[in-house]
C-alpha cells in the first residue's frame, strides 16, 4: 500500500489522498491508478508526437533496403537502438533526393519519443528563416534555448537552399550549443566538400562541419528516386486496370 500511496501522490490525485483511509484497501483502487498512469502516458506521448513536428512517414518495415544502390542497413537498425543519443552523438545522412534520408530520420526520431527522450524535427529552410527573423537579441537567445534544449535535434534538407551569412553564423551558433551536449540527425543532398555553395562566403563553415562531424556517424544512401519509383509503379497498376476494362 505504501508503493500503492506513492503512485497516487505522483499522480496527483489530492482528493483520493485525503480520503486514503477509507479506500486505501479498496480492490479497485490499484486498477483505478493503473488507467490513471496509462491514460497520462499516452496523452504525454500524444503532445510530444504533436510538438516534436515529425510529420506523417512510412514505417522503416516498409522500406525496400534493395532498391537504393548503398545504404548501410545494419548501422540504420543500430541507430534505431538510440545508444547514439545517450553518447550524445551525431548522425548524418547523406544522398540524392527521395531515396529515403526523411524517412529513416522521422523513424529514429519517432522511436527516441516513444522511448522517452525529447525530440524536435525541422527542416534547415523553416528554422533558420525563423531564427533569422528575431530582430530582439534577447527573444533571438530564448528561440535558440527552444532548438538547443531537445535530447535530439533533427534538421532536414541541409542543402536544398542557399543561405546568407546570417544564416550560417545562427546554424553555427546552435551547433556550437548542443556540440557534446546533445545528438544531432542531418539530412542533406549535398557532400560536406558543397558546403560552402550552401552557406557561400560564410567564415564558420569549416568549423561548423567540425563540430557535426566530430562524433558522428556519417551513412550515405545512394540510388534513384524512390519517390519516382513508387510513382511509377502507381502509373503502371493505373495502365493496367485501363487495359483491364477495356478488354471486358
Amino acid at each position: 500500500m505504501i508503493e500503492l500511496r506513492a503512485r497516487a501522490k505522483a499522480l496527483q490525485l489530492h482528493g483520493l489522498l485525503q480520503h486514503w483511509e477509507d479506500v486505501g484497501e479498496t480492490a479497485w483502487l490499484p486498477q483505478l491508478i493503473e488507467w490513471e498512469e496509462n491514460e497520462r502516458a499516452r496523452r504525454s506521448l500524444e503532445r510530444r508526437i504533436r510538438d516534436a513536428h515529425i510529420g506523417r512517414f512510412k514505417s522503416l518495415c516498409d522500406f525496400d533496403w534493395s532498391w537504393p544502390t548503398q545504404c548501410d542497413q545494419e548501422l540504420i537498425e543500430e541507430a534505431m537502438r538510440l545508444e547514439f543519443i545517450t553518447a550524445k552523438r551525431n548522425l548524418v545522412f547523406i544522398g540524392g533526393h527521395g531515396i529515403g534520408k526523411t524517412m529513416v530520420a522521422q523513424n529514429i526520431a519517432h522511436h527516441a519519443l516513444i522511448n522517452g527522450h525529447t525530440v524536435l524535427f525541422t527542416t534547415a529552410g523553416l528554422m533558420l528563416t525563423d531564427l533569422a527573423a528575431i530582430d530582439s537579441e534577447s527573444a533571438l537567445r530564448r528561440r535558440l534555448r527552444y532548438y538547443a534544449a531537445p535530447d535530439l535535434l533533427c534538421i532536414d534538407e541541409v542543402g536544398q537552399l542557399s543561405y546568407g551569412n546570417r544564416h550560417a553564423d545562427l546554424l553555427f551558433e546552435l551547433i556550437n550549443r548542443r556540440y557534446e551536449q546533445k545528438s544531432l540527425i542531418i539530412t542533406t543532398n549535398r557532400p560536406f566538400a558543397e558546403w560552402s555553395q550552401v552557406f557561400p562566403s560564410a567564415a564558420c563553415v569549416v568549423a561548423m562541419i567540425d563540430r557535426i562531424i566530430h562524433h558522428a556517424d556519417i551513412i550515405h544512401i545512394d540510388g534513384e528516386s524512390y519517390r519516382a519509383k513508387e510513382a511509377n509503379e502507381r502509373a503502371e497498376k493505373r495502365a493496367s486496370k485501363r487495359k483491364v476494362k477495356k478488354k471486358s
